[in-house]
């Protein structure tokens, strides 16, 4: 099983030679992020955060958390339930970031497993679906072959990069994203690119 890990704009641009080769309408894309962050508590749990909200929202939820010192485990446990909605959280997201707190994942152990047995590990804990698990994998521990299709952003790049006739599935864009293995992660980065470039053009960002 592939374990490339990204790690460097190196490793990046190593993905983004191999994506073009196999697809040449990646070549439309340019200025694609690392986006790499420290892994641990605050990754996963800024993915949470960050589900089913605007990157504005996301933001400033983050913003909120860090003013209030709201950083660790034992940070988020001691704000409970009023510190959390104070920071913007919504009662189920609170819900998960509190089990998420309390849970004890070893994450120093995540680094070590497969992909497969990471999003399983990761999926089991409440509020974290393959969605998370995924950008987790991909922005916080830097695997190379994670592709989140889920992603309604993702969906709505490869219609209009591909110029498909309508947003594919979860499903179908997995199965379009088998071609792009094992750079899939970087394919994500530059859809994600390509979307905020879309959404620039239309006005909305």
């Amino acid at each position: 099983m592939n374990r490339r890990i990204i790690t460097s704009p190196q490793c990046v641009a190593e993905g983004a030679t191999f994506l073009i080769l196999r697809e040449p309408r990646f070549a439309a894309i340019r200025d694609i992020p690392l986006r790499l962050r420290p892994d641990g508590f605050g990754a996963l749990l800024d993915a949470i955060l960050s589900q089913q909200v605007s990157v504005a929202s996301a933001a400033a939820i983050r913003k909120r958390l860090s003013d209030a010192g709201v950083v660790t485990e034992s940070d988020v446990l001691a704000a409970g339930e009023e510190g959390l909605r104070a920071c913007g959280f919504s009662r189920p997201k609170i819900r998960y970031a509190l089990a998420l707190a309390s849970a004890g994942v070893d994450f120093d152990g995540l680094r070590g497993l497969e992909d497969d047995a990471l999003i399983e590990v990761l999926a089991a804990q409440p509020g974290i679906g393959r969605w998370t698990a995924e950008i987790y994998a991909i922005f916080a521990l830097g695997r190379a072959d994670m592709f989140p299709a889920g992603d309604l952003a993702l969906q709505e790049a490869a219609r209009g990069l591909f110029a498909l006739d309508r947003r594919p599935t979860e499903r179908e864009l997995r199965a379009m994203a088998e071609e792009w293995s094992p750079w899939r992660a970087v394919a994500a980065r530059m859809l994600f690119a390509y979307y905020r470039s879309m959404k620039s053009r239309e006005g909305i960002l």
